[in-house]
């Protein structure tokens, strides 16, 4: 098809996140500086501190992640400006996201 690309995400393998233990993603796709993902964290896991250089939206698909004492539940979506920092991210429960990063 011109000009889009698809793909079919349950056709694609989880691969280890090169970030943290306990992360897997699967690239979606990427087009002009943005890209997206779906996440998987293991229950337990947590994400380093990290500053985002560009813009992140995310979307809760299932599972209970915490950012900074926020509970996020499964419909919740978020959006990290460029030059924000993630100092405490992490799930007990294991969660699972979409993620869409804008450099």
């Amino acid at each position: 098809m011109n000009g889009f690309t698809l793909a079919d995400s349950h056709s694609i393998p989880w691969r280890k996140s090169t970030v943290a233990l306990g992360i897997e993603v699967k690239d979606l796709g990427s087009s002009g500086g943005r890209s997206m993902q779906l996440v998987r964290f293991k229950p337990g896991t947590s994400f380093p501190l990290h500053a985002h250089t560009g813009l992140e939206f995310i979307y809760l698909k299932e599972g209970e992640p915490v950012q900074d004492g926020q509970r996020l539940l499964s419909g919740y979506a978020a959006t990290a400006a460029s030059g924000t920092v993630n100092a405490n991210y992490h799930s007990t429960t294991g969660c699972v996201f979409l993620a869409v990063y804008c450099d």
